[in-house]
């Protein structure tokens, strides 16, 4: 009998620890006011107008970066200055940043340091044009917004259309827009990358603010941007996404001999989408050309690349009546 009360008053005496254990008390939040020094302000505004601060790393992209040893108040005042270069591919991280209003040339001075340990200064103006961020979208995006390689792009279209286009039309051979193959995905391409180059040139003039944020910071992750930049990275994903499927269905289509002059002629319509629409939005006429090229690629696949037909015999896609050339059967 005195056992079973024991057993009782044990568990009891487990059972209120366990409750009273589990208790929590809800702590009151307190609003924490942060204050900021002079210095901390300035730094915070510099980073917000400029996309970088202290501890952001660079990558030399041009042949050098002359970078001064001296303190950049004696460049100022004409004092004798000794400087050092930086070449190609080497990393920089910036150090320290100045604002000296009497500069006629330029305010903001950047010290930067090199991966050996030496310091430099050198005017944000002169600078910027020659490094670029150390990250690999930031130097994609620097990449393909070279003058050089646009001028090469704009060479190279004229000669795929006057050469390329021209041979492949006269051999019969298949291309998109013109000759194509009974899938969607490859003008679902054109018609993607013509409104990303939109998109992107629209950004560029209506924002480049926001455009210069995320080239210096950039991601892959559409729902952390704002939505503009949020919207071009999408189109960005579905480039890759209907290039892939547009591969895929092309050699499901086509034999690998028909199939590889095919993608090579959609790669060199994407380029030319790329070129144009970039170019033309910047003068407004892009948003014309690309509603006049949208409506115009969806009625050349609907009127004439769609199949419409199947063969009765062996369930082939059709685009007219007649004979089927799979099997040689008559289909009215």
């Amino acid at each position: 009998m005195y056992m079973r009360r024991d057993k009782w008053l044990i568990v009891a005496m487990m059972s209120i620890l366990l409750l009273s254990a589990c208790y929590n008390r809800p702590t009151v939040s307190r609003p924490v006011v942060t204050e900021y020094t002079e210095q901390q302000i300035d730094s915070l505004s510099f980073a917000h107008s400029h996309h970088y601060s202290q501890n952001y790393n660079f990558l030399v992209s041009a042949d050098s970066l002359v970078l001064l040893l001296q303190m950049p108040e004696e460049a100022v005042s004409n004092f004798p200055t000794d400087s050092f270069s930086i070449r190609r591919n080497e990393r920089l991280v910036v150090a320290d940043i100045r604002i000296l209003p009497n500069d006629s040339i330029d305010s903001v001075w950047i010290q930067l340091a090199h991966e050996e340990g030496m310091f430099g200064w050198v005017h944000e103006s002169e600078m910027l044009p020659q490094v670029v961020p150390d990250d690999p979208i930031s130097q994609f995006i620097s990449f393909f917004s070279n003058k050089h390689l646009l001028i090469f792009m704009v060479v190279f279209i004229v000669i795929f259309f006057v050469y390329g286009i021209r041979k492949l039309l006269k051999s019969n051979a298949y291309i998109v827009h013109f000759n194509d193959i009974d899938t969607f995905y490859p003008t679902l391409l054109a018609l993607v990358v013509a409104a990303s180059a939109t998109l992107y040139a629209s950004i560029q003039m209506f924002a480049p603010d926001t455009w210069e944020e995320f080239y210096f910071h950039p991601t892959l992750n559409p729902f952390s941007q704002p939505w503009l930049i949020a919207l071009f990275l999408t189109s960005v994903w579905a480039i890759l996404i209907t290039a892939m499927a547009a591969v895929d269905d092309t050699f499901r289509h086509l034999n690998f001999q028909d199939a590889v002059p095919y993608l090579l002629g959609l790669a060199g319509i994407c380029a030319v989408n790329y070129i144009i629409f970039t170019i033309t939005t910047m003068y407004y006429v892009g948003y014309v050309l690309l509603i006049a090229y949208v409506s115009l690629a969806l009625w050349r696949y609907f009127r004439h690349t769609r199949s419409k037909y199947i063969c009765g015999n062996c369930g082939m896609l059709l685009k007219h009546k007649g004979r089927c050339p799979r099997c040689g059967a008559l289909n009215e």
